[in-house]
């Protein structure tokens, strides 16, 4: 028998900004999509396999966990939607700190900052570099099948999706050869990832010693990865550690906020100094709404 999960008018959410802004990967629409209100998606996470619906409500949406009992919600969906965090508060701020991003932020008002695995997000943003989503999303796909633990009979029969294998753990990626590793496609990465699971698998970059660290420190440490830049580094501080005040600056978000912020060429270090005192501890979620703001009006757009 089915046990489903059902939370009921839910603020603040919406499951399609919350996945397809670019913080995660390994996850699949469902839907037929003929209902522009209806939204389903499966979700690898951990050792979890995840089916989630969103529908609307009377006030909010309704988010139906299929498959997912009490226990399971309580101790690790709650947390990875970062349902208890009061949204309404971060939007309030950020539109404090530039009114231009009001419309935006009404707009999209169900954006949230997942709490993701950290070695999971590490990896898959040495990945990300030169690559857009979809290309992400496969070889993250094809990483967890060559190197992860396969999901059982059960779990391929209950979920029918393209999804065969969890993503691998850092043990798993230190036993792989480099080889193994660039299977999954990533190209020039392969040694990227493979030192990144080393420095992890010695225990030379640890989640708890990077929690301890101010921002700054944190980030230096991560880029003693080979091919782990700012970029790279300050996604992985935002989206894998929680540091909230991190502020990604890639090619867009430069052109965004020298556009808005500056009067021409600017240097990211510059740009994200700036955002961090601008925005504060909501600085990566200002993040997001700055890259829809620069989409909607082309900036940067040849």
């Amino acid at each position: 028998m089915n046990i489903n999960y059902v939370l009921e008018n839910v603020k603040d959410f919406h499951l399609k900004d919350v996945l397809e802004c670019g913080q995660c990967f390994h996850f699949q629409r469902t839907d037929t999509g003929l209902n522009p209100e209806e939204f389903e998606y499966d979700i690898v996470y951990r050792d979890r396999v995840l089916h989630i619906k969103e529908e609307p409500d009377t006030d909010g949406v309704k988010l139906t966990f299929e498959n997912t009992e009490d226990w399971e919600f309580q101790t690790i969906w709650r947390e990875y939607f970062d349902l208890d965090r009061d949204y309404s508060k971060i939007k309030e701020k950020i539109i404090a700190a530039d009114p231009r991003l009001e419309e935006i932020v009404e707009e999209h008002s169900g954006i949230r900052i997942l709490n993701q695995d950290f070695f999971e997000t590490l990896i898959s943003f040495i990945i990300s570099q030169n690559k857009q989503i979809p290309q992400i999303k496969q070889v993250v796909n094809n990483l967890s099948s060559e190197i992860g633990t396969k999901f059982d009979v059960t779990m391929i029969n209950r979920f029918g999706s393209e999804f065969d294998a969890f993503f691998p753990t850092v043990e798993q990626i230190h036993n792989a050869t480099e080889d193994e590793v660039r299977a999954s496609k990533c190209g020039f990465r392969a040694p990227y990832i493979k030192d990144a699971a080393e420095k992890v698998f010695s225990g030379e970059i640890t989640e708890d010693e990077l929690l301890r660290m101010d921002t700054d420190q944190a980030r230096q440490k991560l880029m003693t990865i080979h091919g782990v830049g700012e970029k790279v580094a300050n996604c992985v501080l935002l989206f894998g550690l929680g540091r909230t005040e991190s502020f990604p600056v890639d090619v867009w978000m430069k052109r965004i906020c020298e556009y808005l912020y500056f009067d021409g060429d600017t240097p990211k270090a510059e740009i994200e100094a700036f955002a961090m005192d601008k925005y504060g501890d909501v600085a990566g979620y200002a993040q997001q709404y700055l890259f829809i703001y620069g989409q909607k009006h082309r900036i940067g757009a040849k």
